[in-house]
């Protein structure tokens, strides 16, 4: 007599006919390219997966009752793998033979852990508008998933007359250290020391201004890779990691996933090319590779890569990785003209790009809202004569909500505490013994900085005007002729 084995399931277990399984919450496919589990994007990927299964429950209102509050951040659950089929629609494909791709296969639980995902959901019963709740709440807490910032600043120019190469450098150097990017985590490269060319007329000084009021070069400036340092394996190695153990700290790129990286390059260049002190040069398929190694490598969580040089949108156009954002001074076949000539030092003192740049950035301060489409627009082809371009398809947010601070600024961690810690506890214990009216109450606020922003916009200082002396003595030979023309010699008595 044939046997039959029967399986009971609780009638709360089962998915209703009427009502299709929503798909696997938290089975989702890592694509190629996709952010590490770690980051923002993975948990909004996965409320969206949520929004679409609450869509499709046509029968379900949202009540009218308030909305409870949500706390974060929420707990993230283990990460199950799914197979590649989970949360479409249609049966699962077959192999020769009729048998299901995963179905039985050990070792391969894709569609068993999917499937029970999908039970899990339907046991909870999630109403669909607290899903909705968590999604909009989670877009405002995983804004950007770093937690810390680095910048590579390379000039890649050498000889005097390069002079604009180096302050464009220092400049945006300058801006994110104003911005709270800390020298530790910037790695500079400068080709040439034209602080101390014997052609600088004010040595020890970088301006980047006609004025000559903005000492870009200062006394805080370290320069990590100098001189002949500055090459493109060495450059290379930086960003892969690929550097000899003797190499010290502050000549390392010390980055992990979860860190936003800025690399700012100017210099001379052409079509699918960057020129290395006129000796050597790097392609835009070099670069493409090592972003490539660098997230490979889990080197960066995203990047943020700004070229000044003639046809430097060529060099972003081999990029494959993802979560990389490109900006370029000019398209390919124009070129990256220079700004500001000033007569003293003999040379332009800036590109016109990485001025309109930083002219931008003296507007940001750390607390600053504004987003990378703003950055897209500050110099126009009225102004930079080139055209900018961008590269935003390997990015996976949206320019419009990514900050300017995201990659120019830095992520501190803060704790807020309003009790009063003392590092010193024999000052603590003097303190004690002073009356409350004694102690100092003033609030601690920040010293005044130098005034940049008016420093910049400031019109050139009007000097007095004096004549030449070429003029005055023209002046007298013309009256002395004149008299003579009038009144002759015979009345020159009347004058001695």
């Amino acid at each position: 007599m044939p046997r039959a084995l029967v399986l009971l399931f609780p009638p709360h277990l089962l998915p209703s006919a009427a009502e299709p399984a929503p798909p696997p919450l938290w089975g989702l496919r890592r694509a190629a390219g996709a952010a590490p589990r770690s980051s923002g994007l993975w948990w909004l990927r996965r409320a969206q997966s949520v929004r679409g299964a609450a869509e499709r429950r046509e029968e379900r209102t949202v009540p009218d009752a308030p909305l409870p509050a949500l706390g974060g951040p929420f707990p993230r659950p283990r990460r199950l793998r799914s197979a590649p089929w989970a949360g479409r629609a249609g049966p699962r494909p077959t192999r020769p033979g009729g048998r299901v791709c995963g179905a039985e296969r050990p070792g391969n639980g894709g569609a068993r852990q999917a499937h029970v995902t999908s039970l899990k959901l339907k046991k909870n019963n999630t109403p669909p508008w607290l899903l909705v709740r968590l999604q909009d709440q989670a877009e405002q807490f995983f804004r950007s998933g770093h937690t810390n910032n680095w910048a590579v600043l390379v000039c890649t120019s050498r000889f005097w007359f390069n002079y604009r190469h180096v302050a464009n450098t220092l400049s945006v150097y300058r801006s994110v250290k104003r911005l709270g990017i800390p020298d530790s985590h910037i790695v500079l490269m400068l080709a040439d020391d034209m602080a101390c060319n014997p052609r600088n007329p004010k040595p020890a000084t970088v301006f980047s201004h006609k004025n000559m009021e903005l000492n870009v070069y200062g006394d805080d400036v370290e320069v990590d890779y100098r001189s002949y340092e500055v090459t493109v394996e060495n450059f290379l190695r930086v960003l892969t990691g690929r550097i000899p153990p003797s190499t010290p700290r502050s000549k390392r790129l010390l980055s992990d996933d979860r860190s936003n990286i800025l690399i700012y390059m100017t210099g001379h260049g052409g079509n699918g090319f960057l020129k290395f002190q006129d000796s050597e040069e790097i392609t835009n398929v070099e670069l493409a590779d090592a972003f490539e190694q660098m997230w490979q490598k889990r080197r960066y969580n995203e990047l943020l890569f700004i070229i000044d040089t003639c046809q430097g949108a060529s060099m972003y156009e081999r990029f494959y990785s993802p979560n990389i954002m490109a900006l370029a001074s000019s398209q390919v076949g124009e070129d990256s003209l220079s700004h500001q000539p000033d007569l003293g030092i003999g040379v332009h003192l800036m590109d016109r790009y990485t001025f309109y740049v930083l002219e931008f950035l003296e507007e940001i301060h750390p607390a600053s809202q504004t987003n990378m489409n703003d950055l897209f627009q500050v110099c126009p082809k009225s102004l930079c004569v080139s055209t900018p371009g961008h590269r935003t398809d390997l990015f996976q947010r949206d320019p419009q909500n990514v900050l300017i601070t995201d990659f120019f600024g830095s992520v501190r961690k803060v704790e807020i505490t309003t009790e009063t810690i003392s590092l010193d506890p024999d000052l603590a214990d003097f303190e004690r013994k002073l009356p409350k009216d004694e102690l100092a109450t003033e609030p601690l606020k920040y010293a005044e900085q130098l005034p940049v922003a008016q420093i910049i916009h400031q019109k050139p200082k009007q000097k007095d005007w004096h004549p030449p002396g070429g003029f005055i003595l023209g002046l007298w030979a013309l009256i002395i002729m004149v008299f003579f023309k009038t009144y002759g010699i015979k009345h020159m008595k009347h004058i001695f």
